[in-house]
């Protein structure tokens, strides 16, 4: 497996560390956790959604929580006094801890556990600063700003 040197991007440019800092972890080889399952839809332009398997757990052993840019699902599963004897163990209870990197556009919107799934609803949100706008074209008007300068 190839690394690369990102540090002449960090000689060369400013204010992309960020950038670089992503890449950086990208190239990582630590093992991503597949359990649990989990399914990240793209529901309209700006809208997502991500479906996690959460069967055997109640709304109070989870937990969804945003820090920074970094979105955590946690799920601590209660010990229960009395274990019951299984003859067949086909359902995982075991706890888990999930992260997720947001774009800094990207909001949670609302979270909802529904038949074993957890949904969770992001948004992304451009400010207004940052969407398209147009510029008239209206050679008057700039020429008398111009005039009035000159004055």
């Amino acid at each position: 497996m190839r690394t690369f040197d990102l540090s002449t991007l960090y000689r060369s440019a400013i204010g992309f560390d960020h950038l670089a800092q992503m890449i950086h972890e990208a190239q990582r080889t630590e093992p991503q956790p597949s359990y649990p399952p989990y399914n990240i839809e793209r529901l309209a332009e700006d809208q997502y959604r991500i479906a996690m398997a959460v069967a055997g757990f109640d709304r109070s052993e989870l937990d969804v929580e945003i820090d920074r840019d970094t979105l955590k699902i946690v799920g601590r599963k209660q010990k229960s006094e009395q274990s019951p004897t299984y003859l067949h163990r086909g359902i995982a209870t075991r706890d888990f801890e999930h992260r997720f990197k947001l774009a800094d556009q990207v909001k949670v919107v609302s979270s909802s556990l529904d038949n074993g799934l957890l949904y969770i609803s992001l948004v992304r949100v451009i400010p207004e600063a940052l969407k398209p706008r147009k510029i008239s074209i209206d050679g008057d008007d700039r020429l008398q700003v111009l005039e009035r300068k000159a004055a």
